[in-house]
């Protein structure tokens, strides 16, 4: 038996592993294999010395020999094999002997018989436990250190989940001639309902970037630009007081598709997601095929919310319960008497021609809106949009944008749609939420890899931060404090 430490692994061994854990089952006894990962747990039995060897989510035991190491090698085992040590390991498959064989394990019917270890890199003590899932670990801990939270069996199968989630999307939509397209994340600050986060220019002083609250404009771009069928899986910012479901920054399936109508949308959506279930969570069941549909005053009559929970045993994490919910309001009173837009300006109002429009109370006329739910949560929202330059024109007006502010705010897409707009709607499904439901998770923290706490901090990166005097200075920025 050889111990070598790290400083001399590039010059002992120079491939770092020929098999991957998750692979052992199938390799033949006897075999002689190089692996690497992370010490999970050590189980000192006199001579012997058990390590499970960890690779992402998968675990195989490691049986070290006392007789096969010399005097000084025995030492340097017991400072440096301790939880969470990067090792690489040379040895032996062998199968384990009946009633050592743990059936909890893929790995469980064999065992690896260490010939060569190589301490790579040695592991201080976590800050907390990581292989007891029955361990209660304060959310701010856990946030500090979230590279460790996230070697956790909870975390790694809820983003195993969330990949898998997103992979089964983007093979939906492409199968059936979507492209997906980037948009970017340095755009311009319009009103269309949360705080911005805006970004200073250096070289135009005074001026700002917004990050976007969606890709709304561009996607409708995209239509004008005869794309026809775009998505995207995309960040999407909001600067807004964060919850259990909500956060400063969060990820959504964007789809915008020309020449549709509301029902065609809807379709493609209740198909998507059916086949999500079915090839993601088959273990989970939908509760009403085809989906149920309200109205959104149907929907506060009967459940008092717009996003009712209409699973039928609410204790049963395996149903799924999805809705869509119709006929929205196109126009709402604000807290300060002014009008705003229900889901946002560019939406389709539910009129013939622009004079019915203006000849109606604005607070009757619903929208070509509709928002998507599951189990109490709302999980999507989208809208038929509004193809008609006047129509859109109307609408500002209505919302009280004079013809300067709608020309400072929105005229490159006004004058984009002077070139040939065709009919389009989309919807914007949220990845997070999803994904929380299907984890039975509490939040989408535990489903995002580095989320914000609840003020919206990241306390492993200690963000957001104070920047330098000359950065300021570059910005052409005053700090008020």
């Amino acid at each position: 038996m050889t111990l070598y430490a790290g400083a001399c692994f590039y010059y002992t061994i120079r491939m770092f592993r020929t098999h991957e854990v998750k692979d052992l089952p199938s390799v033949e006894i006897g075999t002689k294999v190089t692996l690497a990962g992370w010490v999970h747990r050590r189980r000192d039995h006199g001579p012997l010395i058990f390590i499970d060897l960890r690779n992402r989510r998968d675990l195989v035991q490691v049986v070290i020999r006392e007789k096969d190491f010399s005097a000084t090698e025995q030492e340097g085992l017991k400072e440096a094999i301790r939880p969470e040590t990067v090792v690489q390991i040379q040895g032996t498959i062998q199968a384990r002997k009946p009633g050592n064989e743990n059936p909890n394990i893929a790995t469980g019917k064999i065992e690896v018989i260490a010939e060569k270890v190589v301490i790579i890199n040695s592991a201080a003590t976590p800050p907390f436990v990581l292989d007891d899932p029955s361990v209660v670990v304060g959310e701010d801990i856990r946030m500090k250190y979230r590279y460790l939270d996230l070697r956790r069996e909870r975390l790694q199968k809820n983003l195993l989940l969330r990949h898998e989630v997103v992979r089964a999307m983007r093979q939906y939509l492409i199968v059936r001639d979507f492209i997906e397209i980037e948009t970017p994340y340095l755009s311009k600050s319009t009103p269309e309902g949360a705080r911005d986060y805006l970004v200073p220019s250096r070289f135009q002083p005074g001026k700002f970037y917004a990050l976007p609250q969606s890709p709304q404009q561009y996607k409708q771009l995209l239509m004008v630009a005869g794309l026809e069928k775009y998505f995207q899986i995309v960040r999407c910012f909001r600067d807004e007081d964060t919850r259990g479901d909500r956060q400063p920054e969060f990820t959504q399936l964007d789809i915008e598709m020309s020449f549709v109508e509301q029902e065609d949308i809807l379709k493609l959506i209740e198909e998507m997601y059916i086949h999500l279930v079915k090839t993601v969570t088959p273990e989970k069941h939908i509760t009403f095929q085809p989906f149920k549909r309200l109205s959104s005053a149907e929907a506060m009559s009967k459940y008092g919310t717009d996003k009712p929970d209409l699973r039928e045993n609410k204790e049963d994490p395996n149903e799924l319960a999805f809705a869509f919910i119709l006929d929205f309001p196109m126009f709402e009173k604000k807290d300060d008497g002014s009008l705003g837009a229900v889901h946002h300006p560019f939406t389709r109002p539910r009129v013939n021609n622009v004079e019915e429009l203006k000849i109606t109370d604005p607070l009757a006329v619903l929208a070509e809106q509709y928002d998507f739910v599951l189990n109490g949560y709302e999980i999507g929202g989208g809208s038929m949009r509004t193809h008609d330059p006047k129509m859109l024109q109307a609408v500002f007006e209505i919302l009280g944008h004079s013809p300067d502010d709608v020309q400072a705010q929105f005229g490159h897409l006004l004058e984009a749609f002077r070139y040939g707009v065709p009919p389009h709607g989309g919807i914007a499904p949220g990845i997070d939420r999803f994904v929380m439901i299907l984890a039975n998770e509490p939040n989408i923290r535990e489903v995002i890899a580095f989320p914000k706490t609840g003020d919206g901090r990241d306390l492993m990166m200690d963000a957001p931060s104070s920047i330098s005097e000359q950065q300021i200075k570059e910005l052409h920025l005053r700090i008020i404090k």
